[in-house]
This record gives structure tokens, C-alpha cells and sequence, in this order.
């Protein structure tokens, strides 16, 4: 009868029964001529979980089911096996919710909710018989299925949604209707309106009600009226209505429309983001710690000026290389101290600039091997003061390990490790520049990626072991005689650098693009200032002001003392 319709012309209003719902139609089937049909639609309750389980329901959770694997091969229009033509395989991130109105509405149907009401019925009764089985004899399992008819004739209960099921005298449900009016649009698109109630159950003339004025004859049709969707939104269809009715949602983050009434916005390339209307893309800013800007002319205008103290302050100690105080505390190797702490703040200035390969390559090695030098100098220094108090007792041994050959070996043996480290780290996994186009929204960050971070932190981890090493030892001859006390300043210095890169790895990682440069910079400008300071600063104090106290006499005096 469908397929003649479309010849049939209709001057009279369709009335159809609740289980002849003309509004779940096959697509090949005409139906403008049930225009202002009239409907009795059983009436429905929400149920709980109907809906998410219809938009998280999918062919990989239930693969047994083969009318599932179908339906969405159709509703995507993909396919599961590689075919030749157009579909595309199937997308494992697929819902039903994605899918248009017009083709697939996730609200229950009124004869769903029939069905659903119905097995709820029967497992009732089931429950029921069992039970009543269960108290009278041992084996349940022990009964004839026409017995259950006797318990379905007698149910009484709520179903899921809380409404009451039961039946009457005569074995029949109580009934409840909706009156639908169905619409159609000259857009070919369809809605159910619901203009009134029948319910026989009721009384005093209450069983038939119906708002005339609220429906729509086949004689005229609707106009949707919607208006429209600008440029930097899109068009959502509105959950339970007509396709024609839809709201107008801004673009997600990183998208676009810059036509009106888009039904989906593009996404902007990787190098591009949005502007604040999001009808353009726009393109990234590229960023890096440059020269040019106050915060990178800061830090290397302060690695410069550090630099050239700690030159002055070797100028010093060479011009005065004579003097008690110089010799005492092991001039060779204050030397070398000096000058890895010169390089330690001129390495800074790898980390500012442009990133290039060579760049990333070099400043993190560069670093590390210079840090390491100036940690195993004053490892070995502290070494040298507690050797040099147990070589004043008489017949020790200590003696023949007071020249220059022991505490620089202990500086290339400690330096030749950092070394291997660096190169294992640079051969197996080397640091690369890269683009991060994710992390900030409108600008393209330059940065260097550090290629292995186990070997980043091996490197880092054994510098810690050197510094803890120098402080354990400096802390444990901090008390021997104030002729070789250069313990005491090596203890506060390894207390600087130990606080500033214990506080650096959080700092390090909360921070992105050239902020995160800026941080290792200043760790690496401060742990340096603190070598120099606490070792250093002092004996140029002794050198410079109080040339009186930089003699034999108080050496000899705290030597008797």
C-alpha cells in the first residue's frame, strides 16, 4: 500500500493506531501525503541508561551481534573489510550520538517502549512462579511454561522508568495515549507534535482531550523559520525535535567556519589558530629566547658580566699566585676552578638564540662537562684539606699525596666519566631542535628536544652525586684549624648549588618554551655565582683589603694554636 501512495491524492486526514508509526519510514518510501496525519501513540518514560547506552554502544563491544555490524556499516557508510570503492574502514571512535536526527533519533520510540515493557512483564512473572516454586519444592527447574500465563494474568508492578504496570478486571493494561500530529516541511523534513491525550481509563468526559488550534491539516503546511548560524558557529541539531530546529554552538577550540549556516567547523592547520571570532585562521607567531627581547638581553648581559668577574678574580689569583693564601689552598687547582667557572657562564649563552642542530647539540654536553670540571675541582679541594691536616702528625702517610699529580687526577677521572656519559648520550640519542605547536595557542615555540631523558638525567644525576660528595666531605672537615678552613666556604657553596637544582626539576618541567630555557639559564647562572662567591669572594677580600692577614705569621699562629 506504501508504494502507491505517492498516486493516491489525499483530501482527507490519516488516523493510524499506535503500532503504525509513519515516522519511522523506509528511505524509499514518499510520505508528504500523510501531511497532518494524526497518530495515537502509546504513551512513554524516560528510561535511565537508554540513552548512553545507545551513544557508547559499538560493533567492537558486541561483536556477535551481526545486524549491529550491518546497521553501522550503513549509518557511517564504512565498511570492516577492506573493499574496493569509496567507504573508508570504520572508525573506532564512532557513535550513534554523531549521527543526524533525520537518520537516527536516540530517544525511545513509543513501540520500544511496548516491547521493553513487555519483557519487563515477562521476567516479572518469572521471578514470581520461581519464587512461589522455590518455597513449595526443591527442584525449580520442574515446571510447564503454560503455568507462567497465570502469573502474567496477575502482574502488578513498576517498571525502571517508576511508572505503574498493571492489569484489570478484563486482563488488559491500563492504556494511556499521546495525539501526534505529523508535519512535514517543504525541505523534506518531518516532526511529531504532540496536540493532545487519550486515556480510556478515565472519567467524567477527561478520556479524550485535544488542542485544535495546535494542529496542522494536510490542506496547508508549516514554514520552518530558523535563523541563521554566522560565521564562527555551527549548526547542532536539538535532541528530540525536528532536524530543521537547531542551536548555533561556537567553534570548538583550534576550529573554524567562516561561512554562515556550516553544519561543521574545519580545524585549523598545526601552524595556524584562531581568532577570536573563529571565522579565520591565523598564523602562529614563532618564539624562542632571543637576544633581542628585555628577558634574553638580561641573561646574557648577566652571563657576560659573571664571566668577566670570574676572569678578574683569576687575574688575581695569578698576580698574586705567591701569597700564603693563594698557595695554601691548592693554587693549581683554583685555577681550574676558576676557569670552568668561567666557561660555566659563557655555556649559558648556547641556550639563547635560535635553536639549530649544532646549538641543541652542544649546550646541554658543553654544560655538563664544564659543571662536572668545576664539581670535581672542589671535590678534589676538600679532598686536599683533610689531607693536608692528617699530614701534619707526625709519620703519616699523607704526605706523598699533597703534590699536583693526586687532586687533578681525581678532577680527570671524575670529568673523563661525565665525558663517556655525554657521548652515549650524544651517539645513541642526541638532543634535536623542534617545533611545539601544541603547547601555546597562538604562538610556534622553538625549542631544543633533549632526545633521551634517561640520559639527560644520568647526566644531571651525576653531577648531584659530585656535589653531595664535595658537601658530605667539606661538612665533615668543616672544624679543622682556620689554616687550611677552606671547608667551611666549599660547604656553603655546595649548599647554594644543591638548592638551586634540587628546586630547579619542578620549576623545570611546570614550565614551557623559552620560560623553561630562562629557568635552566638562571640555575646555571646561579649554582655558578655561588661556587664563585663562597669560594672565592673571600681570599680576594684577604688579597685586596687586608693584605696584612695574607702573611706567614697568622698561618704559623693558627698552625701552633
Amino acid at each position: 500500500m506504501f508504494t502507491k501512495i505517492p498516486y493516491v491524492i489525499v483530501t482527507r486526514v490519516w488516523i493510524t493506531s499506535s503500532h503504525w508509526d509513519i515516522a519511522k519510514k523506509p528511505s524509499y518510501i514518499y510520505f508528504n501525503n500523510f501531511h497532518g496525519a494524526l497518530i495515537f501513540s502509546d504513551q512513554t518514560s524516560k528510561i535511565p541508561g537508554f540513552k548512553h547506552f545507545l551513544k557508547t554502544i559499538h560493533p567492537a563491544k558486541y561483536p556477535e551481534d551481526t545486524f549491529l555490524k550491518k546497521f553501522w556499516e550503513i549509518a557511517f557508510e564504512c565498511t570492516y573489510e577492506q573493499r574496493e570503492g569509496d567507504e573508508g574502514l570504520c572508525s573506532a571512535n564512532a557513535s550513534l550520538d554523531t549521527l543526524r536526527l533525520s537518520y537516527l533519533d536516540i530517544s525511545m520510540s513509543d513501540q520500544s517502549y511496548t516491547v521493553y515493557t513487555a519483557v519487563y512483564a515477562v521476567a516479572w512473572a518469572l521471578h514470581k512462579m520461581f519464587s512461589v516454586r522455590s518455597e513449595k519444592e526443591s527442584n525449580i527447574l520442574g515446571f510447564h511454561p503454560w503455568k507462567l500465563h497465570a502469573f502474567l494474568k496477575n502482574i502488578h508492578f513498576n517498571n525502571s522508568a517508576g511508572k505503574q504496570v498493571v492489569l484489570d478486571a478484563k486482563n488488559k493494561s491500563m492504556a494511556k495515549y499521546d495525539i501526534l500530529n505529523y508535519v512535514t516541511f517543504r525541505n523534506d523534513t518531518e516532526v511529531l507534535v504532540k496536540v493532545g491525550e487519550f486515556i480510556p481509563q478515565a472519567t467524567d468526559g477527561g478520556e479524550f482531550t485535544i488542542q485544535e488550534k495546535a494542529v496542522v491539516w494536510g490542506t496547508r503546511h508549516r514554514k520552518s523559520r530558523c535563523s541563521s548560524c554566522g560565521p564562527g558557529f555551527q549548526k547542532k541539531s536539538q535532541e528530540g525535535k525536528a532536524v530543521c530546529c537547531y542551536d548555533c554552538v561556537p567553534c570548538a577550540d583550534r576550529h573554524i567556519s567562516n561561512q554562515t549556516d556550516t553544519n561543521q567547523c574545519v580545524k585549523c592547520p598545526g601552524d595556524q589558530y584562531p581568532n577570536k571570532e573563529r571565522n579565520q585562521c591565523l598564523p602562529k607567531v614563532v618564539t624562542f629566547l632571543a637576544y633581542e627581547e628585555p628577558l634574553g638581553m638580561a641573561l646574557a648581559s648577566t652571563a657576560a658580566c659573571l664571566s668577566l668577574l670570574t676572569a678578574l678574580v683569576l687575574w688575581v689569583f695569578v698576580k698574586h699566585k705567591n701569597t700564603p693564601i693563594v698557595r695554601a689552598n691548592n693554587r693549581d687547582l683554583s685555577y681550574i676552578l676558576l676557569i670552568s667557572l668561567f666557561f660555566c657562564f659563557l655555556c649559558s649563552l648556547l641556550f639563547i638564540g635560535q635553536p639549530t642542530a649544532m646549538n641543541c647539540l652542544l649546550r646541554q654536553a658543553t654544560f655538563a662537562v664544564m659543571f662536572t670540571v668545576a664539581l670535581s675541582s672542589v671535590l678534589a679541594k676538600t679532598i686536599i684539606v683533610v689531607l693536608a691536616f692528617r699530614a701534619t702528625r707526625p709519620g703519616s702517610r699523607s704526605r706523598k699525596w699533597m703534590g699536583t699529580r693526586a687532586p687533578i687526577s681525581v678532577v680527570l677521572f671524575c670529568t673523563l666519566i661525565q665525558v663517556l656519559l655525554c657521548a652515549i648520550w650524544l651517539l645513541l640519542s642526541p638532543p634535536f631542535p623542534e617545533a611545539d605547536i601544541h603547547s601555546d595557542h597562538e604562538h610556534n615555540i622553538l625549542g631544543c628536544n633533549e632526545g633521551s631523558l634517561i640520559a639527560f638525567y644520568f647526566v644531571l644525576g651525576y653531577m648531584g652525586v659530585l656535589a653531595l660528595g664535595s658537601f658530605t666531605v667539606a661538612f665533615l672537615a668543616r672544624n679543622l684549624p682556620d689554616t687550611f678552613n677552606e671547608a667551611k666556604f666549599i660547604t656553603f657553596s655546595m649548599l647554594v648549588f644543591c638548592s638551586v637544582w634540587v628546586s630547579f626539576l619542578p620549576t623545570y618541567h611546570s614550565t614551557k618554551g623559552k620560560m623553561m630555557v630562562a629557568v635552566e639559564i638562571f640555575c646555571i647562572l646561579s649554582s655558578s655565582t655561588g661556587l664563585l662567591s663562597c669560594i672565592f669572594i673571600p681570599k680576594c677580600y684577604v688579597i685586596l683589603l687586608q693584605p696584612h692577614r695574607n702573611t706567614k705569621k697568622p698561618f704559623k699562629d693558627n698552625s701552633s694554636s
